[in-house]
């Protein structure tokens, strides 16, 4: 007699033994649908998943190699890499391999304008530029302060010019409009010089609701400025002359009450000396610590402006004999000349990790060191696809040849290996990471100039100029004097401060790239990497940042939605740590069975400093700059904070940015429940009447639904209902 067993279905789940096996969550999932996946214009995916998101990208960059043998082992190598967590830059992963389907799209993400001159027509036809550029999906610098101050005089037309202020409302209004290519909104950074007459204004300009929305603004710090914060001295505030303005305005310019000797981005029709300085009149002096409150009040409040240390960034940029350097990417990771581009990528460490939140938990260097030297080449291959709008950019882009590689998830890495985010030993695992990243970069660097040749700017001679000389002393003990013509390589390699940087570890490798050249001006740059963090890393940490939280809430733009959307996010060392050792864990549970390691820290556990001596440990082996936000608590004390901005200068940062929870002003892009919770929204209601709501309370308006922090935020800043 045969007996028949009534079975259950089971589900079965795999047990992940390793963090590459670990499952996306449904937020990554859903933000790699809406900005990487491909589509055809019906809106059918021809990615299906995400590994053929991958397939895409590493045959359209592999098809830039020579031959047919070349192009199928690299296309292989370059998948592998992909698979493995390299991760080029959001237009990169949109775009390449996408041709035919959105012809007008670029692979650059980082851009900055030629400079603005002091004229209307090259302020419109810059604003001409920007458009273009946005709209083959680049993010854009500019530098403001190349424009004469409210107030002055224009001869030609007879009136009194309204100042920089207003002319980067029109680029405002340009970007608003303008929907960039891949299904993202315009990003622009506006710079301004510290000592330029209207500095105030522009440091205050965010205060009034809605205005400058589409930019990041940063302050272009110099050390001089510095120097009179920290002396209490003055400080003067100052703009370029002419010879006319000089002679109508009696002004001798020997007077040093009246005139000061800057450097200036643009010398022409200006009264320069012979180091080629320019003639700045002085509009008006005041106490350097008295604009530094006003800087640091603002960024307090507001978390702007930024801070980028400009003397720092133009004394380390490789290209010092050829460039001046006075703006940035939208994001600040990549300090760029007029014209310049960048391309960006970043490898994902958490997948370098082994054993993981054990105390054999460590990093697999040889894994690491293969993948940054294959992902140099896919980086190399993209300036030959770059999709660039403009002449001047693709020159550019060309002959130097550019490259930012970094990487992402750092805090989450740090985690996984048992390490506190800003404890000693993960400042010495940051700097040796970044300088691993960097020497087998300029490694690769060279095997390709040997393979395909050195950039051209390394075999174009450059005549030794007054200035040149100022700049590196060290030229003229060996022999080199005004008037010389040296090579690009040398220049490059021997007297770039920080490739003798990567001498001291690496001699015999710099002395060859004087000789051969490199195939790059630029190896290296950490990027925010918000979206590609949240999306392909499955939220691993962004960039160098610890993580924001361990369970959280992400605003995110939707397509069609009047106001952003509250999108519940873990991070991917919460997911990992569930998946491979206790599936209990919980954030902020203190019950044994569900309670979180103490290495389990997030960037509110962290102290500001602890983040400066991140930054710095990496710095010293990113030749371009990083982007970083030390994050503050809303209630930290407003003297510390100010020494934040006083330890990254002497630290020898290119920049420092903080952020402090301030609802009162905005509503960031990253979420925690508390805060939510913690804050009131007041809205007056259309007869008069108010009515208040916590920040994580839904409200119906308008036919949709809305948290209350989010519709505050949308009709305060006026972009509700313009997605």
């Amino acid at each position: 007699m045969t007996k028949t067993a009534n079975m259950r279905t089971a589900h079965l789940k795999a047990v992940p033994n390793e963090v590459t096996e670990i499952e996306y969550q449904p937020a990554s999932l859903d933000i790699w649908e809406k900005k990487y996946r491909l589509v055809n214009k019906e809106g059918a995916p021809v990615d299906i998943t995400i590994d053929d998101t991958y397939k895409r990208v590493a045959k359209a960059i592999a098809e830039v190699e020579e031959t047919k043998e070349k192009r199928k082992e690299w296309e292989k190598n370059f998948l592998w890499a992909l698979r493995k967590g390299v991760i080029p830059a959001g237009r990169i992963m949109s775009n390449a391999g996408a041709l035919a389907y959105k012809p007008a799209t670029s692979t650059i993400n980082c851009t900055v304008s030629g400079t603005i001159k002091d004229s209307m027509n090259d302020i419109l036809d810059k604003v001409h530029e920007a458009g273009l550029t946005l709209k083959a999906g680049c993010g854009i610098g500019y530098e403001f302060s190349t424009l004469r101050p409210k107030g002055a005089y224009v001869s030609g037309a007879g009136a009194y010019t309204s100042g920089p202020l207003s002319f980067m409302d029109i680029y405002d209004k340009m970007c608003f409009t303008v929907s960039s290519a891949g299904g993202r909104r315009g990003a622009q950074m506006a710079t301004f010089d510290i000592g330029h007459p209207d500095v105030i204004e522009f440091i205050r300009a965010k205060r009034e609701d809605g205005r400058l929305r589409q930019f990041n603004l940063s302050l272009l710090i110099t050390q001089d400025f510095m120097e009179a914060v920290k002396g209490n001295k003055d400080w003067k505030l100052a703009f370029p002359m002419r010879e006319s303005e000089a002679e109508i305005d009696g002004i001798d310019i020997n007077d040093e009450s009246k005139v000061i000797w800057r450097d200036w981005p643009i010398t022409e029709s200006y009264i320069t000396n012979d180091t080629g300085q320019v003639a700045c009149k002085v509009y008006r002096t005041i106490k350097a610590r008295r604009l530094w409150d006003m800087i640091m009040s603002s960024t307090y409040d507001f978390a702007e402006p930024g801070f980028i240390l400009i003397d720092k960034v133009n004394e380390m940029n490789n290209n010092w004999f050829c460039e001046n350097i006075r703006a940035t990417n939208p994001c600040g990771e990549q300090p760029l000349p007029p014209y310049g581009s960048c391309l960006l990528g970043s490898i994902n460490l958490t997948r370098f990790v082994k054993k993981p939140f054990s105390d054999k938990a460590e990093f697999d260097w040889d894994e690491f060191k293969k993948a940054v030297d294959i992902f140099t080449r896919m980086l190399d291959n993209v300036v030959e696809i770059n999709g660039l709008p403009l002449k001047g950019q693709e020159e550019a882009i060309l002959h130097k040849r550019r490259h930012g590689m970094g990487y992402l998830g750092l805090g989450s890495t740090l985690t996984m290996m048992g390490m506190k985010y800003g404890s000693a030993n993960s400042v010495d695992f940051t700097e040796e990471v970044t300088k691993v990243l960097a020497v087998q970069g300029w490694k690769s660097g060279l095997a390709l100039a040997k393979e395909k040749s050195p950039a051209p700017i390394m075999e174009e001679e450059f005549e030794i100029t007054p200035t040149m000389m100022r700049l590196r002393p060290a030229m003229e003990k060996d022999g080199i004097k005004v008037g010389d013509k040296v090579l690009g390589k040398v220049l490059h390699a021997r007297y770039s401060n920080y490739m003798q940087k990567i001498a001291e570890v690496e001699p015999e490798l710099v002395e060859e790239l004087s000789q051969i050249g490199a195939r790059f001006t630029h190896h290296s740059s950490i990027a925010p990497t918000g979206t590609i963090s949240l999306s392909l890393a499955n939220n691993a940490s962004n960039g160098i940042e610890p993580s924001f939280a361990h369970h959280y809430f992400r605003n995110v733009i939707r397509e069609g939605k009047k106001s952003k959307e509250k999108v519940d996010v873990y991070s991917f060392e919460m997911l990992a740590y569930r998946e491979l050792i206790n599936p209990d864990a919980m954030p902020f549970s203190e019950k044994g069975n569900e309670k979180l390691p103490d290495y389990f820290i997030t960037a509110d556990d962290i102290k500001p400093k602890a983040h400066v001596d991140i930054q710095a440990a990496a710095q010293k082996w990113i030749d371009s700059s990083i982007s970083k936000t030390a994050n503050v608590p809303t209630d930290y004390d407003y003297e510390d904070f100010k020494d934040i901005y006083l330890y990254a200068y002497d630290q020898g940062l290119k920049g420092c940015t903080t952020f402090r929870f301030n609802p009162e002003a905005f509503q960031g892009v990253l979420v925690k429940e508390k805060d939510l919770q913690n804050t009131v929204y007041q809205f007056t209601l259309e007869d008069g009447s108010t009515v208040e709501v916590k920040g994580d309370e839904e409200i119906e308006y308008d036919g949709e639904m809305h948290t209350a922090a989010n519709l505050y935020d949308a009709l305060k800043e006026g972009y509700y209902g313009k997605f």
